[in-house]
């Protein structure tokens, strides 16, 4: 069992899936499952645990420590049982930076003990369920066992409606400019501070990204040795920290914060924020990809906002 239950993680994790590839990892967070019953109480962290261990054997799957999940929802209406919802896994997902999470009950049925697991995909909030029984008296160790078999085997099939697709620059540069349409676009200056454990960063990913995406929409990127005037200003910081470290690979989680102003007469024309998880095997590349991911979603949603009216755009 095994043997088989590695060979399928090895499949759905290392590049079977569409749009899967090794330095992707999943993050996974395992809840508590459920445990009602006085007999079997216990039984319930004891199998999430035991489940934690085996699927944390695959090198490309990310599981978020027990004690960062605790650490993360101590102030939440939320714990570490089987009460996670669809609804707050959004909220669950943000705070612990995992893109699914398992959850469940353990529950006795005449003379065989069920497992009742929930998968649920938090950017999309797809669920999936599967159910392990056995005899009352079999050892926990089976059921975790044929358990994280099946979780393996719902990542394998179901990862595209349990994780967004990340859209490419280019489709995100297509999908700008569609929306910008055939409006005259203004000059932008834009200044992003970066941070790292409190250290500033010489080459800001935020900044690059966002200037280089709203470069590609058509907007004329212009910086203090530029002989043009920006019409709009964009200002902010960007901060990234450390995660969590599995094996070879580290997590860390980013925020950019940006303020758009017109410069003539210093109307606010956007303020907006945004926060993003990015894995790799050095702490340095993690951070930066998740400054640039959390940078390009808010080009999306910046630049159809700083379009000036003709009256306004500086001369």
């Amino acid at each position: 069992m095994k043997k088989k239950f590695l060979s399928l993680l090895a499949v759905s994790i290392l590049g079977s899936l569409p749009g899967w590839c090794a330095d992707s990892p999943l993050s996974v967070a395992i809840f508590d499952f459920e445990s009602k019953e006085e007999a079997i109480r216990d039984l319930g962290p004891k199998l999430a645990t035991l489940v934690n261990a085996r699927l944390s054997t695959a090198p490309s799957l990310v599981l978020v420590e027990r004690a960062e999940i605790e650490k993360a929802l101590g102030e939440q209406e939320l714990g570490l049982s089987g009460t996670v919802s669809s609804e707050s896994a959004a909220k669950v997902g943000h705070l612990t930076g995992a893109k699914v999470l398992v959850t469940g009950k353990v529950f006795k049925a005449d003379r065989e003990l069920m497992v009742v697991a929930k998968v649920i995909g938090t950017e999309t909030s797809r669920v999936y369920g599967e159910l392990v029984k056995a005899p009352a008296n079999a050892p926990l160790d089976e059921l975790a066992s044929k358990m994280a078999e099946k979780i393996a085997g719902i990542v394998e099939s179901r990862r595209e409606t349990l994780v967004a697709r990340v859209p490419s620059r280019e489709e995100r540069v297509a999908a700008i400019k569609k929306v910008l349409g055939n409006a005259k676009l203004p000059a932008v200056a834009i200044r992003l501070p970066e941070r790292h454990f409190g250290s500033p960063v010489a080459d800001p990913a935020a900044e690059t990204e966002l200037g280089l995406v709203l470069r590609e929409c058509g907007f004329t990127i212009v910086d203090e040795r530029s002989t043009a005037k920006a019409d709009v200003e964009i200002t902010g910081e960007a901060f990234s920290a450390f995660g969590l470290r599995r094996g070879n690979l580290i997590s860390c989680k980013a925020r950019v914060e940006v303020k758009a102003h017109a410069r003539k007469d210093g109307k606010v024309l956007a303020v907006d924020r945004e926060t993003n998880v990015s894995v790799d095997i050095t702490e340095q590349t993690a951070a930066k990809t998740a400054l640039q991911l959390a940078a390009a979603e808010l080009a999306g949603r910046l630049a159809p906002k700083l379009i000036l009216d003709s009256k306004v755009v500086a001369q």
